[in-house]
């Protein structure tokens, strides 16, 4: 005897249980809801258009088969959102949203501004001039120029978090934006899969959509998590059709992005891209000048440019060596002159490693096996090239500190579970073949490092 729709859902969760982890059931399983079932046609209701495409791409086939086990019908099945997608019909001047019960859904708070980071304390020099000409072009005329996205790329510690912050400092000082909404990658992310699992999407559409200016930094890590580079598709085309300013920040030029759609790459070359580069050694010295009057300091000339000169990296790391040398001077109560500085400077030095990066390690290992790098990152699984690819991604796990569904966007987008497996192949190997051993522990040594099978 069949029961109502009710009753054959109920049967249809027990039986997912058993299938899926708590964890998805809660996420993507529990909010849906039956509008109607009959052994023709099956149509559930999810929380809005976004939801309806994740289940469909991921669980759909648990669900017929739930569906099948409750009744042994196999229907025509749909998944359609209980209302319009509020995303596509949100006006741009929202601040909260209220739902049929009257509850304020408050906006997701963003990253706070860091007052450091303005216009009038960064140092301009030859590698970031264009940069930050174009920078304060966006501020005085946010959505208003052809500068829309504006995309900042550089290496770590080259400025260009500092000029994100600044334009958003600017808008909100000057009032060109009155709604300005600065946050990283990773919190989107995260504001993202809270917003689905808490039911408060309305929120989170509240805060990044209605923005006169959204400034996300590091793009890099808009890893294809929980649909969330879909998710920053739409929030895009949304601010970008209402004339909204766009600012984006990554370590490397869009179309070397890794793991993304080609629609945002497209989306993210619209505007004005510009990179910034290492700052020479004029600049460099400006820098430890500029710092060193914040606090009151007059450098001598040659021990600025001393500074300058034996950190060449990035800012980052100017400012590092310049804070030391001023604490030790304070601390052992002596002035700062080369004498200082030359016994200081050597140390820090000694302390910098290098950092590896994924394209090192797939040239070493693309060299010792004689496989191109493509062929490595790519899909053929031919013994040879198999071996040199776990190879590369255990020494990406070791080597670089990339998390591991980092590592595998940068082999054709595998899951992380693949580099996992890959990791354990190669760790088993260890264990038992002594060539093989000498073998890491060589590539280990090529790319400067030591190794040490017990880490």
């Amino acid at each position: 005897m069949l029961h109502g729709p009710a009753t054959i859902w109920q049967s249809c969760l027990a039986f997912l249980k058993k299938e899926l982890p708590s964890q998805s059931l809660q996420t993507w399983i529990e909010p849906l809801s039956i509008l109607r079932i009959d052994p023709n046609q099956v149509i559930l209701l999810a929380p809005d258009a976004f939801f309806c495409d994740w289940v469909e791409e991921h669980y759909q086939s648990f669900l017929e088969r739930a569906i099948f086990e409750a009744t042994s019908w196999r229907p025509a099945f749909t998944i359609q959102p209980e209302s319009n997608d509020v995303a596509t019909s949100l006006p741009s001047s929202l601040a909260s949203v209220t739902t049929d019960a009257g509850k304020v859904l408050r906006p997701v708070s963003s990253f706070a501004l860091n007052p450091r980071y303005r216009f009038d304390n960064f140092i301009c020099g030859e590698s970031n001039e264009f940069a930050f000409s174009a920078a304060k072009a966006v501020a005085e005329a946010p959505g208003q120029t052809s500068f829309n996205p504006f995309v900042i790329y550089s290496g770590v510690g080259l400025g260009k978090t500092h000029l994100l912050q600044a334009i958003g400092d600017f808008c909100l000082t000057e009032g060109t934006a009155s709604s300005v909404v600065y946050i990283t990658a990773e919190k989107f992310i995260s504001d993202y899969i809270n917003s689905i699992r808490k039911r408060e999407m309305a929120a989170f559409v509240a805060t990044y959509r209605s923005a006169d200016l959204l400034l996300v930094d590091d793009i890099q890590f808009f890893l294809k998590t929980e649909g969330s580079q879909r998710e920053f598709f739409h929030t895009f085309n949304a601010l970008f059709q209402n004339n909204k300013q766009i600012v984006l920040s990554a370590d490397c030029a869009p179309p070397s992005l890794q793991g993304f759609e080609p629609r945002l790459i497209s989306r993210f070359q619209s505007g004005l891209v510009t990179g910034i580069d290492t700052p020479d050694l004029e600049t460099r010295i400006a820098i430890v000048n500029h710092k060193a009057n914040q606090q009151g300091i007059q450098l001598q000339s040659e021990v600025a440019h001393h500074i300058a000169e034996t950190n060449v990296g990035n800012v980052r790391e100017l400012e590092g060596a310049l804070t030391r040398v001023l604490a030790l001077s304070k601390l052992t109560h002596k002035s700062i002159t080369m004498d200082l500085v030359s016994k200081m400077l050597p140390n820090i030095r000694a302390e910098r490693r290098k950092k590896i990066s994924l394209p090192d390690i797939l040239e070493v290992t693309s060299n010792h096996f004689q496989i191109a790098p493509g062929d490595i990152q790519g899909t053929t699984r031919k013994q040879e090239v198999a071996l040199a690819r776990h190879v590369t991604m255990y020494l990406s796990k070791r080597l670089t500190g990339l998390s591991l569904k980092m590592i595998g966007a940068g082999f054709g987008g595998r899951d992380h579970s693949t580099v996992v497996h890959a990791c354990k192949n190669v760790e088993k190997r260890l264990g038992i073949d002594p060539e093989f051993l000498e073998l890491i522990s060589k590539l280990h040594s090529q790319l400067g490092v030591t190794f040490n099978n017990a880490a």
